[in-house]
């Protein structure tokens, strides 16, 4: 019993340590994640005896299929850094039904959410600020460090509505500022792609929340963000990105120009459908993406500019082109299943006699809100080419789903 308490304490200090480090240290997101796995291995005797949920079969199910598609890629012209990141998802595997087994408390991976947004903030200005950076970007890129901000944020401002009563005045304040400051984090940043994210999912989550609370006001304070939005646009900063994009595609579109970071994106996704359309069903692979790409250029099909980045700066049709349809099948069913696993069903959020458990709403819209946001970062950046897309990922929507699946079986007592 003590071996048992002992794990489920590091589910828990897994779940707070993984979101609240994730940006403010360097790989921060990488501790959270060790202790995790190190707990799923030493407990293999004891997980490996229990009965798995169906949720975690469909999670690692998922997680394999993708883990198949990276290993694709394995070659010896890519050395064994070409393992790096098929790894990392058959790693997660013990994990998933490790933390089914000693499910996490949502309290801990809120605490965990509220602490990464702040520190992301905070950081962010003294890297603005103090250190003099021209843009916010943590440990890693801006891009990354901007976008990850913003969902930590989103996260904080949906645990801090749905759950209001239940808070106290400090729990309050301390989520406030995991908003405020986790969006100045992607403001900083200046991450332009997370604001487009944004058009997606704001509407999403401001539905959902009226379809399963009922309280129309919700779109009441989607108008007054969209407003704020509004507003932030006119910010030095932030006016002078959205007005350089607008002239980088004006330009493209008149010239053809694809030395700018839009053009240039721009000048990706036409070359990568071209291409994908060449070979629709199995695509280049990686090795023939970049060969094929150089030839193109040589003959004077597209310009050199696209020769700076081994993807396409779109996560489908980066996928598209390196493995066809099938890449793209795997993908969405890489975002698609812990979509269906988290949707906001009656059965997940209410108990017997229709009484709503806000805990579980939380955790359900914190768990579509992730793949979600992925698919709109995905947009304009390959966020699954960097170990900070992918560790989040990988090891946040298993942390949803076994505190999810902890209040299921508090409430109903029968594993799904």
């Amino acid at each position: 019993m003590r071996a048992h308490r002992w794990f489920g304490r590091c589910a828990n200090c897994g779940a707070c340590m993984l979101p609240g480090l994730a940006l403010w240290l360097p790989s921060g997101y990488s501790f959270g994640a060790a202790l995790l796995l190190l707990a799923a291995l030493v407990s293999v005797p004891v997980w490996c005896r229990r009965r798995a949920p169906r949720a975690a079969c469909w999670l690692a199910a998922a997680f394999c299929a993708m883990a198949a598609l990276w290993l694709l890629d394995v070659g010896v012209a890519w050395g064994w850094g070409s393992l790096d990141r098929p790894a990392k998802y058959l790693l997660v595997l013990p994990c998933i039904f490790y933390l089914m087994a000693f499910a996490p408390r949502a309290s801990w991976l809120w605490m965990g959410v509220a602490l990464g947004s702040i520190g992301s903030g905070l950081f962010g200005f003294f890297q603005t600020q103090v250190l003099d950076l021209p843009r916010a970007n943590g440990f890693t890129n801006a891009i990354q460090y901007g976008n990850l901000s913003m969902l930590l944020a989103l996260m904080s401002g949906l645990v801090l509505g749905v759950q209001w009563p239940r808070w106290l005045p400090w729990q309050r304040l301390l989520l406030v500022s995991a908003v405020l400051l986790g969006g100045a984090g992607s403001l900083l940043s200046q991450s332009r792609g997370g604001w487009l994210a944004l058009a997606l999912l704001l509407p999403v989550g401001a539905w959902l929340l009226v379809r399963t609370t009922g309280q129309r006001w919700v779109y009441g304070g989607l108008c007054a963000l969209v407003l704020v939005a509004a507003a932030l646009t006119q910010l030095p900063g932030v006016k002078e990105r959205v007005g350089i994009a607008r002239q980088e595609v004006q330009t493209y579109q008149e010239s053809g120009e694809s030395s700018s970071s839009v053009g240039q994106r721009l000048a990706h996704w036409r070359l990568a459908w071209e291409m994908g359309r060449d070979r629709p069903f199995i695509g280049w692979g990686r090795a023939g993406y970049m060969q094929e790409k150089a030839r193109r250029v040589a003959a004077g099909l597209a310009p050199p500019s696209v020769l700076d980045y081994g993807h396409a700066h779109n996560e489908f049709l980066d996928l598209f082109v390196k493995r066809g349809l099938f890449g793209v099948l795997v993908l969405m069913g890489f975002y698609g299943v812990p979509l269906a696993l988290f949707w906001p069903t009656a059965a997940r959020i209410r108990d017997a006699a229709g009484n709503m458990d806000r805990q579980s709403l939380s955790l359900c819209l914190a768990g579509v809100l992730l793949p979600l946001s992925y698919i709109g970062f995905g947009l304009t950046q390959v966020f699954l080419a960097h170990n900070s897309g992918n560790v989040f990922y990988l090891f946040m929507c298993p942390l949803l789903l076994a505190a999810l699946h902890r209040r299921q079986v508090r409430r109903t007592g029968v594993i799904a």
